[in-house]
């Protein structure tokens, strides 16, 4: 019998006075996967901080199994039997994968090979492939992500939250991830489900909620909702038209211009393998393939974020000119500017403001040092760049942490673009972004190429690179094995280069 496990009603949260939450009501019920919908901003993750003790609700209360209870803390959260996998890594970097898996549960003698081994058949018994005894600092952006689904699981927790838990897998990945969901539902595991991917929460939840701008729009069993449904609560307009109206078979491909960069048998290690290709002034360039096959160590190399092979590494030639960047500085000032996947890590200084990330991004794209800072400069030109990407904050001297992930987003692409590049590498651009903002973002790629900049968009979601890309480049065993015309091209023939 289905029973009421979880209650929070009239959950209110201000952040410096401004209402993030009003009023919310939220229900999950033991075995249920429920899906908590909505735009970045929208409260969803506030709201699931809220229940894992990460942040205190300015009112209202939670019921678990028909009890008040305070969560002070998250640790208050873990002895209440609530685990939260949090979009960003809550992962220590210096520890090992096994080690953070058991993290607070230490006994008083540990035996490091007794636990690589328990690790080991755990991460087994999900099917994540994992090295154990592998420090987490050398995890690529999906296995972190398996980690912290491990770490939760693990916990036996009784809810278990999950921000974007999809945003990195490989759909192989995903495939694992959705049985282990089923799995855990049939042992009587409540979840929270919080995407962007709508097919997902449509085809995997059973029961629907929709946040907007704080409040609560809708709430029900998943059956009754459509995506054109889900989309317009969470956006209070029809947005079909502009995810989809610019469809590849009837928008006209760009031309292409000067050859911008030219790459001949790039090798690094043993993740690029004699990689090959080239991008065009005016045009948006899709790379697409699965996780590991080398996409964005490619990006890093041509942007100068690592280093190719010293011998045999192939060769990089950026206008004409061979190039071979040991950091990514000379690449910023020469116009090669890449925007990375990893916003958290990589992308942003969560605890200085909009306005001061962005400015450092001026700073960093400057031939020549400025001796005195200027606040009202630095002031002007956040106003400036956080209206045309349309950030949505509180004011621009708003912390990044404050900020949701999409608008967090923004802000990263904000602070490349103020760079003026030539070439622009977006890797993975709209990942974990809502469907308004992934409209928004597509159309800043679209007029970034109309402006005669070349752009590479690496992306893991098909159509995302169907949508936008004037030509298709396709990524496996670290090299571009095949090119479409994206007029031609299809979801089956596209995925099929990229795994066979």
């Amino acid at each position: 019998m289905i029973t009421r496990l979880l209650e929070m009603e009239n959950i209110s949260k201000d952040f410096r006075g401004v209402p993030a939450l009003k009023n919310v009501d939220f229900n999950l019920e033991a075995g249920q996967v429920h899906a908590l919908l909505g735009e970045n901003g929208a409260g969803k993750s506030t709201l699931m901080k809220i229940l894992a003790g990460a942040i205190q609700q300015s009112s209202g209360k939670v019921i678990l199994n028909g009890a008040a209870i305070e969560v002070a803390k998250p640790a208050d959260a873990l002895s209440a039997g609530i685990a939260m996998v949090y979009q960003e890594t809550s992962l220590v970097p210096s520890l090992t994968v096994a080690q953070n898996l058991y993290l607070g549960d230490e006994q008083p003698f540990n035996r490091l090979r007794g636990l690589w081994i328990q690790a080991q058949q755990f991460l087994q018994s999900l099917n994540f492939g994992v090295d154990p005894a592998e420090l987490v600092s050398n995890l690529g952006a999906a296995q972190k992500q398996m980690v912290e689904i491990a770490r939760a699981v693990e916990k036996k927790a009784k809810i278990i939250i999950f921000d974007e838990p999809t945003a990195t897998l490989t759909p192989e990945e995903k495939h694992h991830f959705f049985a282990l969901i089923n799995r855990l539902r049939d042992r009587g595991v409540a979840m929270v489900f919080i995407t962007h991917a709508l097919e997902e929460a449509l085809e995997m939840a059973d029961q629907i909620t929709i946040l907007r701008d704080g409040n609560l729009v809708e709430t029900g069993p998943a059956a009754e909702f459509t995506r054109e449904r889900v989309v317009a609560g969470m956006v209070g307009r029809e947005l079909s038209e502009e995810l989809h109206g610019n469809a590849t078979h009837h928008r006209a491909l760009r031309p292409a211009g000067e050859r911008i960069l030219s790459v001949e048998n790039l090798s690094m290690q043993k993740i690029v393998r004699n990689n090959s290709f080239s991008v065009f002034a005016g045009q948006v360039t899709g790379v697409f393939g699965l996780v590991g096959s080398g996409r964005t160590e490619t990006a890093k190399v041509i942007s100068g974020v690592a280093k190719r092979d010293f011998f045999h590494g192939g060769e990089i030639k950026f206008k004409g000119k061979p190039i071979r960047y040991l950091v990514p500085r000379p690449a910023v000032l020469d116009g090669i500017v890449y925007v990375t996947e990893d916003r958290k890590i990589e992308g942003f200084f969560e605890t200085k403001s909009i306005a001061e990330n962005i400015f450092l991004g001026h700073l960093a794209g400057g031939d020549k040092p400025e001796s005195i800072i200027s606040m009202t400069r630095m002031r002007e030109m956040a106003a400036e760049w956080t209206k045309k990407l349309n950030v949505r904050a509180l004011d621009n001297d708003a912390r990044m942490v404050e900020l949701s992930g999409g608008n967090q987003q923004k802000v990263v692409i904000a602070k490349a673009l103020v760079q003026r590049p030539d070439l622009i590498i977006f890797d993975e651009p709209t990942r974990g972004v809502d469907v308004g903002a992934i409209a928004e973002i597509h159309h800043l790629i679209e007029d970034l190429a109309n402006q005669g900049i070349a752009v590479l968009v690496i992306s893991s979601y098909l159509p995302e690179i169907l949508s936008i890309s004037d030509r298709i480049l396709v990524s496996r065993q670290g090299k571009i094995v095949e090119e479409f015309n994206p007029r031609v091209a299809t979801a089956e023939k596209i995925m099929f280069a990229a795994v066979h």
